[in-house]
């Protein structure tokens, strides 16, 4: 698979002279909102706005910025934009930069705010705010935000696979919990609606107090079920969808992330796919970029004399993260004698048997570093068991 930087290259020493027209868009449901600099025009940022996706009324809006900036200094300059991640995706990012416009997404999290304990905020001083931090971005200053490297079309939309059958677990899970909760207020708690026999045995269901189930009750709970089963034959679906572009990402690419992941005893498909169309397909300079994705970063609280730990830090990929969690409690199952299970054993036995959970989240950063350098340089994990062939 080619990979994808997950961040862009940026300026390596700091320019003074930046010969651009910088703009940043506020995005919202029904209103675009442009703030500008253009050279000539001093300090004064120019505000402007078009009706929510008018591409070609906010092109126009650029053509008359770059004219204006011609007619006071004679000379052409190229626009660069700004905006935040967010609801609208990368659509007009990638709108943008297919009429030749230099367009940057950015962290909105990354952005230094007042900490003042109220603080004005509207879509005018986000404008210039968002303009600020790209100046000083593209000046060169270092660390004055994090731009997101927008994922490929074709990336963004093979991760729907696993987001979709996330998502159609929920439902099923309030399905369930809705069928149970609705016949335990009549006594009733052996109904498993997952069972295939659920609508025989729904017939055959009396109370507490040895009534036969009220009729109003069956019919909403038959109504449940029919909600119920749909979910389970569009989740059968995803899955064999799924395991559809596993094999062909396999077929494509012996050496694919999503096969060397699968070798490993303890990981199955669902944990494959995910590690690999969330993270692995990426590429990484060095652990502390992978962790930091991952959102299992440390985060250190240091000032004089007060130095502590707050935990991870939570800021990453919050579908990575949970399926991380999840493995490494199934690593510690299937790989017990393995060198990362063998690490927790002995740091939850120095702490008394105690801080499974804090070890844990450890442990999930660590094998996501091992599995990375796995895929990527063919580094096995000591002691790991391989599936038979």
């Amino acid at each position: 698979m080619p990979t994808v930087a997950d961040r862009p290259d940026a300026p390596i020493a700091i320019q003074s002279n930046l010969a651009a027209i910088f703009v940043s868009l506020e995005l919202s449901r029904s209103i675009w909102l442009i703030t500008s600099l253009s050279p000539g025009s001093g300090e004064k940022m120019s505000k402007h706005s078009v009706r929510a996706g008018d591409v070609a009324g906010l092109l126009a809006r650029f053509s008359e910025l770059k004219q204006k900036a011609f007619a006071r200094t004679r000379k052409s300059f190229p626009i660069v934009v700004i905006q935040e991640a967010g609801l609208d995706g990368f659509w007009l990012h990638r709108a943008l930069e297919q009429e030749g416009v230099e367009s940057h997404v950015v962290d909105p999290a990354s952005i230094a705010t007042s900490r003042r304990r109220r603080r004005a905020k509207t879509d005018r001083i986000d404008g210039e705010a968002l303009l600020r931090t790209l100046l000083a971005y593209k000046r060169g200053e270092p660390r004055v935000c994090t731009m997101v490297r927008a994922p490929t079309p074709e990336d963004e939309d093979r991760r729907r696979l696993c987001r979709e059958r996330k998502v159609l677990i929920a439902e099923r899970v309030e399905h369930v919990n809705r069928v149970k909760g609705l016949l335990f207020s009549q006594g009733i708690s052996s109904y498993e609606p997952l069972r295939r026999d659920r609508r025989q045995r729904l017939e055959d269901l009396t109370t507490g107090d040895g009534r036969t189930l009220p009729t109003h009750l069956k019919i909403q709970i038959s109504r449940e079920l029919d909600r119920l089963e749909l979910l389970l034959a569009q989740i059968k679906l995803a899955e064999a969808e799924r395991d559809g572009l596993l094999a062909e990402g396999q077929a494509a690419a012996p050496e694919s992330p999503a096969r060397m992941l699968l070798e490993f005893k303890g990981i199955g498909a669902e944990s494959a796919a995910t590690l690999w169309l969330e993270a692995l397909f990426r590429h990484f300079d060095n652990r502390r970029q992978l962790a930091s994705y991952a959102g299992l970063a440390p985060t250190p609280w240091q000032s004089g004399s007060v130095d502590r730990e707050q935990g991870v830090s939570k800021a990453g990929n919050p579908r990575l993260r949970a399926i991380l969690i999840e493995l490494a409690w199934l690593w510690l199952r299937h790989q017990p004698q393995s060198a990362l299970a063998l690490w927790f054993k002995e740091r939850v036995k120095r702490n008394g048997g105690r801080m499974k959970k804090t070890t844990i989240v450890a442990l999930a950063r660590k094998l996501l570093v091992a599995l990375w350098k796995y895929v990527t340089a063919g580094i096995v994990i000591e002691g790991a068991v391989m599936k038979p062939a």
